[in-house]
Formats: structure tokens, sequence, C-alpha cells
């Protein structure tokens, strides 16, 4: 076509689009930034629940815009209307609210990049298409579903690249008059670029993440507008990282694959690209063999999981540092005082192949973040939890504020606090025998009990002992009925005694906790009183 033939068909198709694209651009300047200083975006697209890799590419992008005293901006990829999920824009706003990672900028603010919501874009892409139709670098596309799938069975027949190019591309060329033809019939339409690229070429991608790949260049001419008038995911998001200044687009490797069409599109509409970090896949053992992390097999794969289970959500955070960076694990256990945000994270130390969710390594870190916290912050945090989740103990919280925070305290103070609880759940089962509402003594069951030594404990107890006094009077209890005063007096000499005063001890745990494991037994003892004591043991007569 001639210029005026380019002129007048990118004004019959977009009669509308008054704007240029220079016009666009001056409503999007710079970001005065310091150099150095890292632009990320979270775009997820309203199609569905949050998902752990969702939430992991989202903390990605606060993590190095944070770090870098840069801008993380949130932006809805929304151009996909058929797979719009009602409710799904809020669980994306929660989600990222309740893990303390909103940005200040995008579609739940407000800033002057906007709109942040790719529907209400649609001018804007339509700009840059009439743009491109104006310099001969796009073309409308009018075939049929069943003219393209003839297309692709031939193609897939003959094991050629899938898709619209070279002589597949029937419609590139056609002339003013033609198109005037398709459009007086009604045809529908597609707007695809005009591909430059070369079958025996190839183009680098400098990843972040995983260094330089060699890709094929791409042929193809992508569809950039859909028949609706809005444009294809791949278009739109370049346009959209250009208008915002996006410097660092960080996304899961499945899209490596989709660089060489990116890279073109921002050479044909003369953009600068940004710089790209692929992460790579979360991945889980099963029968000796690695997959990725699955919506269908995996519980812990959907973000709700953690909320459920019980699971802090700076605990999570913590996990997914050690994913990203794996020297983070480490940094954690030797900097009890810091957060995660004091880690220097690094695209460099982020692993190449699939990461594997250990979940054992997430139990490990969750035990850690508690055992760092006080016990009236785990009150706190966990009535949240309960509320939400199971009233009954809800209420037993409330009413047992002081009782629980007093064992929630046990042995947290030390140089090895203890590391008994995990979840939030793990709360009510490791403190139930506190309350008389809980608490199964029809369950103890052990015919080996020495009940008699156990009411004799009665007669000594007091409640105002150090611990030391409660000591001497257990070591006072064993000497006078046969027991050893300690493990090593009862090794030299077994035959000698019913047993020693550990076993005094543990016998009074089980029948007083039902349990064979507990922290400080004397704190246990305080926290339930000479009263409770007494009626549990002789609850086994």
């Amino acid at each position: 076509m001639s210029e005026e033939e380019k002129k007048e068909l990118a004004n019959l198709l977009f009669p509308n689009i008054i704007a240029t694209r220079e016009e666009i651009e001056q409503r999007y300047p710079k970001r005065k930034l310091d150099d150095g200083a890292k632009v990320t975006r979270f775009a997820p697209s309203p199609t569905g629940f949050m998902h752990i890799g969702n939430l992991e590419s989202a903390f990605l992008d606060y993590i190095f815009a944070t770090q870098s005293k840069g801008q993380f901006y949130i932006r809805l990829e929304d151009t996909d209307q058929e797979r719009y999920v009602e409710g799904a824009v809020d669980l994306i706003k929660e989600t990222l609210s309740n893990y303390g990672i909103m940005p200040s900028e995008g579609a739940f603010s407000s800033g002057q990049y906007g709109p942040y919501i790719q529907s209400m874009r649609k001018e804007i892409y339509q700009v840059y298409i009439k743009d491109l139709l104006l310099k001969g670098l796009a073309y409308p596309c009018f075939m049929s579903k069943e003219e393209l799938q003839e297309i692709r069975e031939g193609q897939e027949l003959r094991k050629e690249a899938i898709g619209v190019y070279g002589y597949y591309a029937v419609d590139r060329d056609l002339s003013l008059d033609e198109v005037k033809k398709h459009l007086d019939h009604g045809d529908h339409y597609v707007i695809r670029i005009k591909s430059p690229g070369d079958i025996n070429k190839q183009v680098i991608l400098h990843d972040l993440i995983k260094g330089d790949i060699t890709l094929p260049e791409n042929i193809i001419d992508e569809v950039i507008m859909k028949k609706d008038g809005l444009p294809t995911y791949h278009f739109a998001h370049v346009i959209d990282d250009y208008l915002m200044h996006t410097t660092v687009v960080i996304r899961g490797d499945e899209w490596v694959p989709s660089y060489p069409k990116h890279l073109q599109l921002c050479q044909l509409l003369g953009f600068k690209t940004p710089k790209y970090a692929h992460y790579a896949p979360l991945t889980k053992k099963e029968n000796g063999n690695i997959r990725k992390l699955s919506k269908r097999k995996d519980p812990e794969f959907s973000v709700s999981y953690y909320d459920e289970a019980g699971i802090p959500v700076e605990a999570v955070k913590l996990f997914l540092s050690t994913i990203i960076n794996t020297n983070f694990e480490e940094w954690y256990l030797q900097n009890s005082d810091k957060s995660y945000i004091d880690f220097p994270f690094s695209f460099k130390k982020m692993p190449t192949g699939g990461t594997l969710f250990d979940t054992e390594k997430l139990n490990n870190i969750c035990r850690t973040y508690f055992s760092r916290l006080t016990a009236e912050q785990i009150y706190e945090d966990s009535l949240i939890y309960y509320k939400k989740y199971d009233e009954e103990f809800y209420q037993l919280m409330l009413s047992n504020r002081e009782k629980l925070v007093s064992f929630l305290d046990i042995e947290r103070n030390g140089k090895r606090p203890r590391k008994d609880i995990a979840t939030y759940q793990d709360i009510k089962q490791e403190s139930s025998y506190l309350f008389s509402e809980l608490f199964d003594q029809k369950k103890i069951v052990d015919s080996n009990l020495d009940l008699d030594v156990l009411e004799k404990y009665l007669q000594l107890y007091s409640g105002d002992d150090t611990q030391d006094e409660w000591y001497q009077k257990i070591q006072e209890l064993a000497s006078n009925n046969g027991y050893a005063t300690s493990v090593k007096e009862y090794k030299n000499s077994p035959s000698d005694y019913k047993g020693h005063i550990g076993t005094i001890c543990e016998e009074l745990r089980y029948v007083i906790t039902g349990r064979r494991q507990t922290p400080n037994l004397y704190d246990i003892l305080k926290i339930l009183g000479k009263e409770e004591i007494q009626k549990r043991i002789e609850f086994q007569k």
C-alpha cells in the first residue's frame, strides 16, 4: 500500500482514535527515581484464586523495588474478558493487604501512570495499533476459525512452526479495496503484526536469573488486537510496561519462550526493552519423581491454605525468602533481631532450575518464627485465627488469657527457646490439657502408675515453691519411696530401685497432662494449681 492508502486504512479501522502516540507518551513522563532504583509490577489476571506462585511473584516485585528504593505497582491484566472470575479482584487485593505487600501505586490506590486496569486502557492500545497500521507494520486479518484450524493441523502434520506467517499469512498483503470488501460484508477481523522475523536467526535473552539464553527469532504474525477491540496480553503488557516505565519484569520461567515475540513488539514500536528475570517454578517430590506444584493435587498451592492451616503470613514470607535465595535461611538463623527485608536479596542467588517446595523446611521456619515472638504476641495473633476458625476455643482464650499467656511463656526466653509451635492450630493442641473443657482423663490408661507416690506428692506440693524447692521435694519423695534421686544413681544399680526421680516426674506429667512430653513440668503445675492437680491424680484411683 501507498502511504495514503495506509493512512486511509488506519482511519477506516480506527475512525475515533484522534490522539497520537506522542500525545499519549506525554501523559507518562519519566519517573523521578535515583539511579539503580527498580520499577517492578505485579500484574495478575483476575481469572481465579490466588496461588503461591502469584504470591511469590508479588513478593519478588515488592522486595527488589523496596530494597533499591524504587517503585512497586500493581496492574490488573483483564483483557481476556471470557476468563474473568467474579470476586477475583477482591481476593487479590485482600491477599496483598494481608501479606503486607500492598503497593502504594496501582489498581487499588492511584498514581499518575494509570489507569492500572487494562480494560480501561483500550483507547491507548488502539492509538499504538493505529500507529503500526500507518507505518505498514500491522494488518487486519479476516481468517475464520476454521481456516486457522486447517492451517494448524497441516503445520502439525508437517512438524512446522505453528501460527500465521509467511505463506500462511494470506491477508498480510490485502489491498485497500479487498479490506473494504471484507468490511462491507461485515467480516470479523483481528489485527496482526507484520513480523520481520527470520526463522534462521536467533535472539539472546540476557536474563537476570538464568544468564544468557539463545532463542529463535519470532516469525509469527502475532495477533495484537482481538475481534472485540481489546489487545492481546502480549501487546498490552509491552505497551503498559513502556508507559509505566517498568525497569525489571519478574515472571515465571514459563514465559521464557515468549521473549522473542515481546522483544520484537518492542522493536516494532521503537521501545527500549525492560530487563527480564525469569524465576524457576515450585516443584514437589512424589514417588521419587519431581513435578510442578499442582492446583489439583496440592492444597498448599492455594494461598488460602496457609491461612486455614494457621501458618502466619510472616512465616510464609520467610519461607518464600528461603526459596528466593538459598543463603537466606542461614542468615535468618544468625540474625534473630532482623526482618527478611534486611537481607540483601540478589537475582544471582536465585535458583535456575525447579525450586523444591519443602514442607519440612516450611515447618522449621514456622517453629523458629514462633520461638522469637513473645507469649503476648502469639496470644494476640492467634486470637484472630481462632475467632475466624474456632469460636469455641476463641471463647476459652478470652476467658483464660493469663493462663494461656503463662503457658506460652514457658521456656521462651532462654538460649534454646521451645519450638513446639509451628502453626496457630498447634496452640490449641499443645495447651488443651490446661482446660477442663478439653482435657479427657478417661484416655489416660497406664496400669504401671504408682498412684501411692503421686498421692504422697500432693502432700508435699506448694504453689509457692521455687523450682529448686520443688525439685528438692521430688528428690525427697523419690528417696523415701524406693526411687533413685538421680538417673546416674539408678543406672549404677537398677535392681535396687523402682525407678528414678525422672520416673516420678514422667508419671506425674502423664496423669496431669495426658502427654509424655510437655514444656517444663514445674511451670505447668504452677499454672494448673494444686486443686486441679489433686483432682486429676485422685481421678486415677
